[in-house]
């Protein structure tokens, strides 16, 4: 070969090499810059770089009140109705400050002056029976108001707090406590007189004398005049000076256990109260913090696990005239003894004789106990107290006798799943509970009939009603200050909405309609009702719109009492927006209203959920969808989020809106055991989390296969606390979801709270079983699809000490598709943005690099 052969062959070689190297850097480049998975080709909505923002994680998740605004909060009204007031941060300070809003002005809202601030009541206070007085505590001290001149008079200044204020059976005195006791004060001549004589502490025994030192005392005495002479007169003057003493409260040793709930009669013969005693042997846990100030780790006091021994508590009345404190006994109360069946179907029954099984027979059941509610009339002294069983299958309304200390049944609600609902209350809070205007008719809440609904009993007759039925449930109940309706909040008109009627006492059989809706805008109207009951103040909000004030004003008050007049005669004006909370670049994006829909569940149920669709996809039959989804699990279980108003989960909405945006389906459901479709939905998974609040998300997969298009092997499932933990059991024990994101979730129920947590399950010690088959870390096995794992290092909710245990089974079950993201300084509920921000980022690769 020649030399200029060979310069030739080099020169066609190095062409070609070059060629091929810059066809690879050519590919490579647009491999780099195009999107980082191959997707069918998506129609986003239009955005507008001018504008409308484009969403990234950074602007979705930094603090709230720069990016989205702050919504008024904690609204009430000046006594006089002319000015309301709430708590708001339009100037995107550090924290809220208080605004007002006068209804004679231009109804701007105006900052409240710190002195003028300091003047006004922190809670609403109680009325005297006709209104014309207001008593209520701050700071500490006691003021009185007066309804009619609105004029303030402070009755206390003193070192010693003064707390939770009442008016006297005769409306002549003031009853509050001070220092654990009961004390009185006149409101003319401002006479303090106390009540009860608590101490914390225990008997000391009294020294008796022995036999010996007896007989030799008996000997002196007999032996000697003098000696006897001096005890006879000391003896005289000990009587005396007793007898001189003024009547004063009993001495009561509560020899440590805790007082609760201390109340004096309307007739201020009796005053009943609860003591609790702390359980013994309880084991608290701890949950450590690394970054701290002081450079040292610290524990974190933190709560007990399900199972642990519980609290006892202890009804008592002390009899004033008789200087007596005595218990009452719980023995007689119907069911008290019942052995409850724990692995049964679960059923429920409600009225006076509603009972499970008594075949077999147990120990005193223990249970909590509310505090009294007393007739408002002195005359009448009805007495009404709410016991629940602590293993939540009953709850009881009684009558207490106080002279005779005796219990008389008025309704008791059994469930076999847990007694639970809308105001049916929980633990020592009595839920709906008050009189009417008769002094001796009882309003209430039960699930009777499968929804939290209002009833009424008259403890003179006996006769029962039921004022409110239907599919929905009653939401918030309030009696008017004329005692003749009732102000109450439901979702009658759809499961997503929430809405104020009125509502006469008697269930409207006699008096108009038997509800009259007041608000009209779409989605949750919270009400807040002017002292004169003729304008309302609703805090509302939509799904793509958060919560603002409204002034909605009748043209007549909303509970006129003429009986001639019907209960439509007063229409409602159209509503006046008070508030602009919301930042410019807030509203410049369009943010989608979600699609609600229904999903039939595999048992026939109805599933109601949240569609966010990107434009331009289609059903089955169409070409267009993209194809991948993301399945959204709200947290909390008993918690609603497939409705028409701003979602607490606001976060993961506008998450929601990101996803459409890049060509994702989302769909939101609300599950077995959510809030707002009744006892069975709510029970639907007694003693199987994981049962059909799983199935139930499988199912709505399924749907979005057969009817939105999407692709089966491209859906991902995401969600934080019981949302972490469905996602748990979906990665593990179902072949429907390619991803998930499990955000601090419960692994294994036996290490999770007991009030939560027994309701459902029972307790670990009791029934195992329920615990096995609902807890995660027994199926983490299963794994097959790409799971993140997130969660706060200080979560004192659900502890860190889950996720620890559940990546170590899963190292040692030899799982690679797995990684675990951890938060120093998070809590359940996320704080710092920066934290926010990096969670949510791992959310988004996760799903485009996996679906």
């Amino acid at each position: 070969m020649t030399f200029g052969l060979f310069l030739l062959i080099f020169g066609l070689v190095f062409c070609f090499i070059t060629q091929t190297m810059a066809r690879l850097y050519a590919l490579l480049l647009t491999l780099l810059t195009a999107p980082a998975f191959a997707q069918a080709p998506t129609q986003n909505p239009p955005i507008s770089a001018t504008t409308s923002p484009r969403l990234t994680v950074e602007l979705i998740m930094q603090d709230p009140k720069m990016w989205v605004g702050t919504s008024p909060s904690g609204a009430f009204w000046a006594e006089d109705g002319k000015t309301l007031y709430f708590n708001w941060n339009p100037e995107k300070a550090k924290g809220d400050s208080l605004y007002k809003v006068m209804l004679a002005g231009d109804r701007k809202p105006q900052k409240v002056s710190p002195t003028e601030r300091r003047s006004l009541p922190d809670d609403p206070g109680i009325y005297n029976r006709d209104r014309s007085l207001k008593i209520y505590d701050k700071n500490g001290d006691l003021f009185l108001v007066d309804c009619r001149t609105f004029l303030t008079r402070q009755l206390t200044n003193t070192v010693d707090r003064e707390a939770n204020p009442a008016f006297s059976g005769d409306e002549k005195a003031v009853v509050f406590q001070r220092g654990g006791n009961l004390f009185s004060m006149g409101l003319v001549n401002g006479d303090l007189t106390q009540y009860t004589n608590f101490d914390a502490g225990s008997k000391r025994p009294e020294t008796k004398p022995n036999a010996q030192e007896t007989s030799l005392k008996k000997e002196q005495l007999g032996l000697f005049d003098v000696l006897r002479d001096r005890k006879a007169k000391r003896d005289e003057a000990a009587r005396v000076t007793k007898a001189d003493q003024p009547k004063r409260a009993k001495l009561f040793y509560t020899e440590g256990r805790t007082l609760m709930n201390p109340q004096l009669s309307p007739d201020g013969k009796f005053v009943t109260f609860a003591l609790m005693k702390a359980a013994t042997g309880a084991k608290t846990t701890l949950v450590p913090s690394f970054v701290t100030e002081s450079g040292f780790t610290e524990d974190l006091p933190a709560r007990t696990k399900v199972g642990a021994p519980l609290a006892s508590f202890e009804l008592f009345v002390y009899d004033i005239t008789r200087d007596t404190i005595q218990t009452v006994s719980l023995r007689n109360v119907p069911g008290i003894m019942d052995k409850i069946n724990l692995t049964g179907a679960a059923s429920a029954s409600a009225g006076p004789t509603a009972k499970p099984d008594t075949s077999r027979r147990a120990a005193q059941r223990v249970v909590y106990v509310s505090s009294v509610v007393w007739s408002p009339e002195a005359t009448n002294h009805y007495a009404v107290i709410v016991l629940r069983a602590q293993d939540n299958k009953d709850r009881w309304i009684m009558q207490l006798d106080p002279a005779t200390r005796t219990l008389k049944l008025i309704d008791r609600q059994h469930d076999d799943a847990w007694i639970g609902g809308p105001n049916i209350g929980f633990a020592n809070n009595p839920g709906t509970l008050g009189f009417l205007g008769d002094s001796q008719t009882i309003y209430f809440q039960s699930e009777a009939d499968g929804y939290s609904h209002l009833y009424t009993i008259n403890l003179a007759t006996g006769e029962r009603r039921q004022l409110t039925s239907g599919k929905f449930e009653v939401q918030q109940v309030t009696l008017s200050k004329s005692r003749q309706h009732f102000f109450l909040i439901t979702n009658e008109l759809h499961p997503g909405e929430q809405h104020l009627y009125r509502m006469a006492v008697t269930g409207g059989r006699n008096d108009g309609p038997p509800r009259e809706r007041l608000t009209t805008m779409t989605g949750a109207n919270d009400v807040t009702l002017s002292p004169d009951e003729s304008t309302m103040l609703i805090r509302h909000s939509y799904s793509n719109k958060p919560w603002e004030l409204y002034l909605s004003v009748s043209s007549q008050q909303l509970t006129a009492t003429s009986k001639k007049q019907k209960a439509v005669s007063s229409p409602i004006a159209e509503p006046i927006r008070l508030t602009e909370s919301q930042t410019t670049d807030f509203e410049a994006y369009p943010w989608r209203e979600a699609q609600i829909v229904t999903i039939p569940a595999r048992d026939g149920q109805t599933i109601y959920a949240r569609l966010y669709k990107p434009e331009g996809a289609v059903n089955a039959t169409g070409k267009a969808n993209p194809g991948r989804a993301v399945v959204f699990v709200h947290g909390a279980g008993y918690l609603q989020n497939a409705h028409k108003w701003w979602s607490q989960y606001f976060r993961e909405y506008m998450f929601h809106n990101l996803l459409v945006d890049k060509g994702y389906t989302v769909l939101d459901i609300d599950y077995r055991a959510s809030a707002g479709y009744g006892r069975d939905w709510r029970t639907g998974i007694y003693r199987h989390m994981g049962g059909k609040d799983l199935t139930d998300h499988v199912d709505a997969a399924e749907w979005l296969v057969k009817n939105q298009g999407v692709d089966a092997k491209r859906i991902g499932i995401y969600g934080g606390s019981y949302g972490g933990y469905i996602t748990l059991m979906a990665m593990f024990t179902t072949p429907g979801f390619a991803a998930g994101a499990a955000l601090r979730p419960v692994t294994d129920w036996a290490a999770d709270n007991h009030g939560y947590t027994a309701s459902i399950l029972n307790e670990p010690q009791t029934d195992s079983l329920a615990y096995h088959r609902s807890s995660p870390i027994y199926f983490a096995d299963g794994l097959k699809g790409h799971l993140l794992i997130c969660h706060g290092m200080v979560d004192v909710n659900v502890h860190y000490q889950d996720a620890v245990r559940l990546a170590q089974r899963l190292i040692e079950l030899k799982k690679e598709n797995w990684e675990l993201a951890s938060y120093p300084m998070e809590d359940h509920g996320f704080v710092e943005p920066s934290s926010w921000m990096d969670e949510y980022k791992r959310i988004l690769k996760l799903f485009d690099e996996r679906l």
